[in-house]
């Protein structure tokens, strides 16, 4: 869902295009300056925690629901995809064109535009050619930790449909509103004719600086729906540029955690409804799967020391090969420079694992500089599947990973 048009036709669920550059303003447009505030206040309160851990972000709904096998080969394409699909490996992107081109085939609601279950507010989780958009745009829809949101209400004297951009709950949202009518049975029509910035720091709302009446036919597209769920909560779309978007109104129990891990916001209590609503499940003993798990979070505060938390493995990748019961920590530091640590593991009990880290060094290409560092440690998994894993380790700090290295490797 890229998010202003271009001059030429616009991209369905697309904000209309910033205008030129304001004299005196340093060649920066008025969008230009507010996004620059957005981005600020929304990196200034993060940047220590950005700096050395990577963040994967899908929804934050407070409703855990169920998918046909169909659509969970969607949710299972989607987990641990960045910025929206713009950073997605080659694997990621041909596991979710597979898994949308099955639904679509499968049609799913009939008549979709006229059924109420396509009303409501539903949260952008991929789309395709992001790369259309300005470099200000791209900036919105490839970063996690802002929402991108769309809202249909087709059934109301005023038919409308918004595509907002919330920065946080502490910011503020971009809003872009466009009159909608319907064509068919799956096309909606539509034309922005009305678009403000709302920060919660001021007391009234700041115009989005766009003349919607001037721009004619470039402020009209056209958005199809392939796909609605019977249950209502996931839909696939295409634009009027060939653009695809996989929208949710309500996400699974792992989609909320990573939303809660993107956002800093209520991750225990995202930790302990997955892990319980594991345990319910009856689900027997968990294998410390082999493959490169990437740390998303930690209990654990990062240090001043930066090798110190990578000796801790509070920073980088984890890679597990269970067939010589070796793991390893390995940060990339920078110009080819990375920290290693290796270390092995041995099941202990069920669940459990001893650990014994005791070979660090910097490495640079063959080459590398041995650092005397070490610890033993219990590993307890608290949930595991083929995308994350849940873990406590050393010193009781409880870790999240996600897996890197593909999605069919056991």
């Amino acid at each position: 869902m890229a998010l202003l048009c271009r001059a030429s036709a616009p991209s369905t669920l697309l904000l209309p295009p910033p205008p030129t550059p304001i004299t005196g303003f340093s060649n920066l447009t008025c969008l230009e300056k507010c996004s620059s505030v957005v981005m600020i206040g929304a990196i200034g309160r993060r940047r220590n925690k950005l700096i050395q851990t990577r963040r994967f972000a899908l929804v934050d709904e407070q409703d855990q629901v169920s998918f046909t096998q169909e659509e969970n080969s969607l949710i299972e394409a989607l987990v641990g995809t960045q910025g929206r699909g713009r950073s997605a490996s080659p694997q990621q992107l041909t596991d979710v064109e597979r898994a949308v081109k099955v639904l679509e085939d499968l049609k799913g609601v009939p008549d979709p535009t006229s059924s109420d279950l396509i009303e409501g507010r539903w949260q952008l989780m991929f789309t395709t050619r992001p790369g259309t958009a300005s470099p200000i745009q791209r900036t919105f829809v490839g970063v996690d930790f802002f929402s991108v949101i769309q809202e249909v209400y087709l059934r109301s004297n005023d038919p409308r449909v918004s595509n907002i951009v919330k920065f946080s709950d502490f910011i503020g949202e971009l809003k872009v509103e466009a009159i909608a009518s319907i064509k068919d049975g799956k096309r909606i029509l539509f034309q922005f004719d009305r678009a403000a910035f709302s920060f919660k720091f001021l007391p009234f709302k700041f115009p989005y600086p766009v003349p919607f009446r001037l721009l004619g036919d470039e402020a009209k597209g056209w958005l199809d729906t392939t796909y609605l769920s019977p249950s209502g909560n996931l839909r696939i779309s295409r634009g009027n540029k060939g653009t695809t978007f996989v929208l949710q109104k309500k996400t699974e129990i792992r989609q909320k955690l990573l939303s809660a891990i993107s956002t800093d916001k209520g991750v225990l209590e995202a930790i302990d409804e997955l892990i319980s609503t594991y345990k319910e499940k009856g689900i027997g003993e968990i294998e410390l799967q082999e493959g490169e798990w990437q740390m998303l979070w930690s209990s654990q505060v990062e240090t001043d020391s930066w090798l110190e938390n990578a000796a801790n493995g509070l920073m980088g990748k984890q890679i597990v090969k269970k067939n010589n019961g070796q793991i390893k920590y390995l940060v990339d530091i920078l110009l080819g420079l990375k920290f290693s640590m290796v270390g092995t593991f041995v099941k202990s009990d069920t669940n459990t694992y001893d650990v014994t880290m005791d070979d660090a060094a910097i490495v640079a290409g063959g080459f590398g500089y041995p650092l005397e560092l070490g610890s033993k440690f219990v590993l307890e998994l608290l949930y595991s599947d083929d995308k994350i894993r849940i873990t406590r380790g050393y010193n009781k700090i409880v870790f999240v990973h996600l897996r890197t290295d593909g999605t069919n490797q056991k």
